[in-house]
């Protein structure tokens, strides 16, 4: 019987995961630790679960974070800023939490004995153009230095795309404006996305979780979309046609997302539905890098929303109309969230 701490464990990514986890016969406590004391009333009021319990406080102080890792067996880090525009405008606060964060959680699970801790990152930090990105791409680099030099506590990462319908996403917009008859605002109908649900958020982790070794990076392959096609695709579950209004892409925003750089592809491992991209152990033997190359990185490309498998409007309507969300905003439906 283990216990499983979550940090930012009130998002949607830690009410997925105790979903999955709360009636498991592995865990015998599952700890949520966050900042919200709101959220995490909330939860305790919806769950009356002695098996959870909960802890305020912020990755960005080691002192709140230590104290919650003692007796725990397994980490999930989800707590993070996620918003692009805030850590646009706020740069270093991002840092602060997704970048020192991370490190204040593993070296204390370090140094309390935790066995595994699963750091969530995100496409953005592949070839990063804004903030949040560029504090995930170091967040990983952060994860991937600090499990060479720890012994017993194995840190590993998944990377996936955003969550369909997930707080501050496309969806939950477009469902909004085509309930309400406005305009659909589209950046650029030819802009694509990976299409992930939560289930395949948690089904990601959950894999590294078993297969992970000492600074691994694990992808999951995911089918992608056009923006377009996912505005129609909407507007024929909802039987409602709404004008599109085209905005131009905003600032800090990609045309495609990228989940494996070309140089990550190269020595990624296909293990079926998914990518394992081993650390990279080189030492700080400078010499090596200029001397040696590796001709093959010109010829492969990088995993992205362009070149995944690309689905049709009817495609997407069958999987976005699994949804809960979907089904509950369009079809009135009250449904379990793992339909997808």
């Amino acid at each position: 019987m283990n216990t499983l701490l979550i940090t930012g464990g009130t998002g949607s990514f830690g009410n997925a995961v105790l979903q999955r986890f709360i009636d498991s016969e592995h865990f015998k406590e599952i700890r949520i630790f966050s900042r919200d004391e709101k959220k995490q009333d909330d939860m305790r009021r919806m769950l009356k679960n002695p098996k959870v319990k909960f802890y305020i406080g912020d990755v960005r102080d080691y002192n709140s974070v230590e104290p919650v890792t003692r007796g725990v067996d397994y980490i999930f880090h989800a707590a993070a800023l996620k918003q692009v525009p805030s850590c646009e405008f706020f740069p270093m606060e991002a840092v602060k939490t997704n970048v020192i964060g991370t490190q204040n959680v593993i070296r204390a699970a370090a140094s309390n004995a935790v066995k595994k801790v699963i750091c969530l990152s995100t496409d953005k930090a592949a070839y990063p153009i804004n903030a949040m990105g560029i504090s995930k791409a170091m967040m990983e680099k952060v994860a991937v230095a600090e499990s060479r030099n720890i012994q017993g506590t194995t840190v590993c990462l998944t990377r996936y795309g955003n969550v369909m319908a997930s707080r501050g996403s496309v969806i939950p917009l477009f469902i909004e404006q085509i309930k309400n008859g406005k305009e659909i605002t589209i950046t650029d109908p030819e802009m694509t996305r990976f299409l992930m649900s939560l289930h395949d958020a948690v089904d990601l982790v959950l894999f590294a979780f078993e297969h992970g070794n000492p600074g691994d990076l694990f992808v999951n392959k995911a089918p992608a979309s056009t923006i377009k096609d996912l505005a129609e695709a909407l507007q024929n579950l909802a039987r409602k046609k709404c004008p599109v209004k085209v905005i131009g892409t905003r600032h800090g925003e990609k045309v495609f997302e990228t989940l494996c750089t070309r140089e990550e592809m190269l020595k990624a491992e296909d293990m079926g539905d998914f990518y394992r991209i081993p650390a990279d152990n080189r030492d700080l033997n400078y010499n090596m890098y200029f001397s040696e190359g590796d001709s093959k990185i010109s010829e492969i490309q990088d995993y992205n929303s362009h070149n995944t498998r690309r689905l049709n409007v009817k495609e997407v309507e069958e999987l976005v109309g699994k949804l809960a969300f979907v089904r509950k905003e369009l079809f009135g439906e009250d449904v379990e969230e793992f339909l997808v």
